[in-house]
């Protein structure tokens, strides 16, 4: 006797920053993205330019699902401590390495309102928590080199 194989094809798609399901024939875009952890400490500029080196970059969070990506990658790791991200405090705002501005959020409260003007700690970190702190660019952290893959399937 035969078996009846049953595939099921859901698409999640992705708009203004939230999932939904669409069975419909339009073209689907795909975001694959390599996430990797340098258990290496280096300093803010070190560390973007190994990860340039490798044609990836410090990660820029422009969502929740971004930073829960990159969360997770941590807590796979057992990193333990902040590492570094692609956020750095230019001029007078705080701008991503990819050249995206700042909508998305996520400030620790530790720290107080010292990431709105910061002297010192001008680069981003990101925390075991998933949340941000600024910290001197100088300091030596672990840090993150993300690589965003985008493909069109029809």
């Amino acid at each position: 006797m035969g078996f009846l194989q049953i595939i099921l094809f859901v698409c999640l798609c992705v708009a203004n920053g939230k999932w939904y399901d669409d069975r419909s024939s339009n073209p689907y875009y795909f975001y694959c993205m390599d996430v990797i952890v340098e258990e290496e400490k280096m300093s803010w500029e070190d560390a973007l330019s190994h990860c340039r080196e490798k044609q990836t970059d410090l990660p820029s969070l422009l969502s929740e699902t971004d930073l829960l990506l990159a969360q997770t990658e941590i807590k796979h790791k057992n990193i333990s401590e902040q590492v570094w991200m692609g956020l750095r405090f230019l001029g007078d705002r705080w701008m991503w390495v990819n050249g995206d501005p700042l909508e998305y959020e996520a400030w620790s409260r530790q720290g107080g309102q010292d990431h709105q003007c910061p002297v010192r700690r001008r680069c981003g970190a990101l925390t075991r928590d998933g949340l941000w702190e600024n910290w001197d660019c100088q300091d030596k952290l672990n840090f993150i080199c993300f690589q965003l893959k985008h493909k069109c399937w029809k």
